[in-house]
C-alpha cells in the first residue's frame, strides 16, 4: 500500500459511513470485477452523481483497499466498460491503522444514456435507485436520448397528450402501459410522446419500489 498516497481523513470518512449506503454513495470491501463496478458507475452518472467508497465493508466496517490494482480497476472500468467513457476522480484517505479507503466520485453525465459492458459483452444502462442499481426502462434511455439530441421542440397537443398530462395532473403517476391502454396507442407512438414530453421538461419518471413509472414535473 505503500504506492498509494493518501491524505488523512478518517474523520471525514466516518462521517460518511455513517450515512450507509444510500442513493449517491456505495460501499465496496474490494473491486475484482471491472464490468460490476462500471455498472454502479453507469448508475451514478445516469442519475445525480454519486461515490464508491473501496475499502468498506456493506456493514460499514473499515477493511482497507487491499493493493492499488483497486484503483486501477476503477479507472479501467470508467474508461473500457462505460460507453461514453466516464471520468472518475480519486482521492486516498488514511483512516486508521494503516487502513486506506478509497472515495471515487462519478459527476452526472453531461449526455445520458451512459452504458456499461456486461459479461456477456452486452451493453446495458443502468440507474440508482436508493442504494441498488437497476436497469434503466427503454422508455427512460428514448427520453435521455432525445435530451441529449436537444430535442425539446414545441408542438401542439394532440389528444393523446391531453390525455396523459390530464390522467397525471388527477393521479400522480402512471405507467407506460397503462397510458398505452387508456390512450389506446402504441407502444411506440407511447414513447415517442413520454420522451418529447421529457426533453421539454414536463415529465420525470421514478420508480415505485416494484415498478418504473411516469410522473410530471
Amino acid at each position: 500500500m505503500k504506492d498509494i498516497k493518501a491524505i488523512r481523513g478518517r474523520y471525514y470518512i466516518h462521517g460518511l459511513i455513517q450515512e450507509g449506503e444510500h442513493e449517491h454513495q456505495d460501499f465496496k470491501f474490494a473491486i475484482s470485477d471491472a464490468s460490476k463496478i462500471a455498472h454502479s458507475i453507469s448508475a451514478f452518472a445516469n442519475n445525480d452523481g454519486g461515490r464508491l467508497l473501496i475499502g468498506v465493508r456493506d456493514n460499514g466496517t473499515v477493511a482497507g483497499v487491499r493493493s492499488e490494482e483497486d484503483i486501477y480497476m476503477i479507472e479501467q472500468a470508467a474508461q473500457l466498460y462505460c460507453r461514453p467513457s466516464q471520468h472518475v476522480e480519486i482521492t486516498a484517505f488514511a483512516v486508521e491503522a494503516g487502513a486506506i479507503v478509497v472515495r471515487a466520485e462519478i459527476p452526472k453525465a453531461l449526455r445520458r444514456p451512459v452504458y456499461s459492458r456486461d459479461t456477456d459483452g452486452s451493453w446495458r444502462a443502468y440507474y440508482r435507485v436508493k442504494d441498488e442499481n437497476i436497469v434503466a426502462h427503454p422508455v427512460m434511455l428514448a427520453a435521455w436520448e432525445r435530451q441529449s439530441r436537444g430535442d425539446n421542440t414545441l408542438f401542439t397537443l394532440s389528444s393523446a397528450e391531453t390525455t396523459l398530462l390530464s390522467y397525471l395532473d388527477e393521479w400522480g403517476m402512471t405507467t407506460i402501459e397503462r397510458y398505452m391502454a387508456g390512450a389506446h396507442i402504441s407502444h411506440a407512438t407511447a414513447t415517442d410522446i413520454v420522451s418529447r414530453l421529457y426533453a421539454m421538461d414536463i415529465l420525470d419518471f421514478a420508480y415505485t419500489g416494484s415498478e418504473f413509472v411516469i410522473v410530471r414535473k
